[in-house]
């Protein structure tokens, strides 16, 4: 999206937030000069990604207000996650068959989507009975869908599951290399080798060839658990066997060695990844930015960023939050500030994840107002506060016990619920807690009590609505 519409974007997302009437919006946005595309819809979207409630207000306007305007299968998926996010399910079936109405088939990505939203919030069998019901709504279960559900458990440390159902409908699904190298990746990210090992072993017997993918990721696998005479020796041997070694390798190496604090070694493999005519990622930048932050000297990280940028690399938004972070650590929040800007005129954020580190270590270094104030300046762009803003300025206020923090972070719970974040009950707990003991009264109400009353009231109707949510009758899976 060009600058022109990518302004427009902003306009109307900035409209959609601060917009409290419903008919002045919806007038606001049938207007014929909008020259709405499924790309525009699709960037407001994502804007509103972290205020769901608002993001499936503006869908559904258009969804059922618009003259003219037929939203796309994209837009429908965004609009499903958001709902599927909000754990609201009853709408997330009501738009699959909105679409199907409207003869926009749902896709094996929207039922990825409802699957991993399902087994983020805990439901890892229902995400295995929406991929069984796919042909219910006319998309039939293949191969490439079998791995992503693999994929979605695997990614989420549900590697048993993951595993069982593989055992269940590999022969059904004709299971290949990638779905032995998700199950491989799965053992591995929660540090189990041997079962990873044991999978490649299986793999084998039935005939199929590892890829280099599949040494990847075992080589990964020992780092990641913390082999790392293991790791290295494998990677000597994938060079003496004269694999055809890639920079994801070299990465997996470079990263490796240095979380270990082997920052030597990790330099010298680095450099002899360069030897050997292996151009370095982005990535490869990114891991060794990262390790020599945590290991090294910032100072190093950031001559390593200068050298990436004298020889044509883009800095990703990973690379500058990496720095941003090595700058915090060392307290130096003002160059933190100036490498935010530099983002800003590299086009790539900052977003949220920057947002978040800047205003933690402001708010640990007891510069609340400071990190308040990025708060307030992501509450007016474009990049709003997620589940972890909300957290740990909610913490912050604890600090100085303070009645005045302690209103604060009542405003933060109720306006937290309010995007679509369910809080825990510690969390609200703790606020109401502070709230009693800083004899803290809420704007408007006449007595502490009654205050109190209405902020308990107001929470367990939140909870109620959740678990009413969760009892729908799902209408997909059987």
């Amino acid at each position: 999206m060009n600058a022109a519409p990518a302004a427009a974007a902003s306009t109307l997302t900035g409209l959609i937030l601060a917009s409290t009437n419903r008919q002045s919006l919806i007038k606001s946005l049938l207007c014929p000069s909008i020259n709405w595309t499924p790309p525009l819809v699709d960037t407001i979207l994502k804007q509103l990604w972290n205020h769901g409630p608002k993001a499936l207000h503006f869908f559904h306007i258009l969804l059922h207000n618009h003259p003219t305007y037929v939203h796309s299968a994209s837009s429908f998926d965004h609009a499903i996650d958001i709902a599927a996010r909000l754990r609201n399910y009853a709408t997330v079936f009501t738009l699959l068959h909105r679409m199907r109405s409207l003869r926009l088939h749902p896709t094996p990505k929207t039922f990825a989507i409802i699957a991993e939203r399902y087994v983020a919030a805990g439901k890892p069998d229902k995400a295995l009975k929406i991929f069984l019901s796919m042909h219910q709504h006319g998309c039939l279960q293949d191969l490439h869908s079998f791995n992503t559900i693999l994929d979605v458990l695997c990614k989420a440390r549900r590697v048993e599951k993951a595993w069982n159902f593989f055992k269940v409908l590999r022969g059904r699904f004709r299971a290949d290399v990638i779905s032995y190298n998700i199950i491989a990746n799965g053992w591995c990210s929660i540090k189990r080798t041997n079962k990873a090992l044991e999978t490649l072993k299986e793999m084998v017997e039935r005939g199929l060839s590892p890829s280099l993918t599949t040494y990847n990721i075992i080589l990964k696998g020992y780092f990641r658990a913390g082999q790392i005479e293991e790791g290295w020796k494998f990677f000597l041997e994938m060079k003496r066997r004269r694999c055809e070694i890639d920079v994801v390798t070299y990465t997996t190496v470079v990263h490796g060695l240095g979380v270990v604090g082997e920052i030597k070694r990790a330099q010298k493999v680095f450099n002899e990844m360069v030897n050997e005519g292996v151009l370095p990622s982005v990535a490869t930048y990114n891991a060794l930015i990262q390790v020599l932050c945590k290991k090294d000297s910032v100072e190093n990280a950031i001559s390593v960023f200068e050298e990436m940028l004298r020889k044509g690399y883009a800095p990703n938004s990973t690379t500058y939050n990496v720095v941003i972070r090595g700058l915090c650590h060392r307290e130096q929040m003002e160059r933190s500030m100036e490498y935010m800007d530099r983002m800003r005129d590299a086009d790539c954020g900052p977003n949220v994840q920057t947002y978040n580190i800047v205003i933690r270590y402001f708010c640990n270094a007891g510069e609340t107002e400071r990190g308040l104030e990025l708060f307030e300046k992501m509450n007016s762009g474009n990049c709003l506060p997620n589940l972890d803003t909300y957290n740990i300025l909610i913490s912050t206020m604890f600090v100085r016990k303070r009645s005045d923090d302690m209103l604060v972070a009542g405003k933060l719970l109720i306006e937290m619920v309010d995007r679509g974040f369910m809080p825990r009950r510690l969390t609200f707990n703790r606020v109401l807690d502070g709230l009693l003991l800083t004899d803290c009264e809420i704007p408007g109400k006449k007595n502490k009590l009654s205050s109190f009353s209405i902020l308990f009231s107001w929470f367990d109707n939140v909870l109620n609505k959740e678990v009413a949510n969760n009892r729908q009758p799902v209408r997909g899976p059987k």
